[in-house]
């Protein structure tokens, strides 16, 4: 009985050009064009409360957009940069457009109670649970 064994070579070279077309796709890369995870966030519970804190540095507080539907919040905007008019751009790393994010919260959210402070480039968003969504304890007879 003859068996043939794969050519481990070719099985690395597989392996490489799936590592390179995964490393040259731009999945992962965060832009303010929504491609991206942009803007980055944190999401923690206080209590039955839940607090949003967004990185949005360089974006004016105009151009930011905030809604709450039920669980879900939707943080949208427009970040750009300006150069003056005889620069020369030698380098451009820091990116400008629009942005859209939205994030669901595993509780409905009392869009009347939501509060939301900008400062120094961080926005915090402090999401008030909705009182009919609260567990109510019962009495047993």
């Amino acid at each position: 009985m003859v068996m043939w064994l794969a050519d481990p070579f070719e099985a690395l070279g597989e392996l490489q050009r799936a590592l390179d077309s995964f490393r040259e796709s731009n999945w992962l890369q965060s832009t303010p064009s929504g491609t991206g995870p942009y803007p980055p966030l944190n999401v923690f519970r206080k209590g039955d409360d839940f607090v949003v804190v967004t990185e949005v540095p360089g974006i004016k507080k105009s151009d930011l957009e905030v809604q709450v539907k039920e669980n879900t919040i939707r943080i949208a905007g427009a970040k750009s940069v300006e150069y003056s008019d005889n620069a020369s751009l030698h380098r451009r790393e820091r990116s400008a457009g629009r942005f859209d994010r939205t994030v669901t919260i595993p509780v409905q959210i009392d869009a009347d109670r939501v509060k939301a402070e900008y400062r120094d480039g961080i926005l915090a968003l402090f999401l008030a649970r909705a009182e009919e969504d609260k567990p109510r304890s019962i009495k047993i007879a």
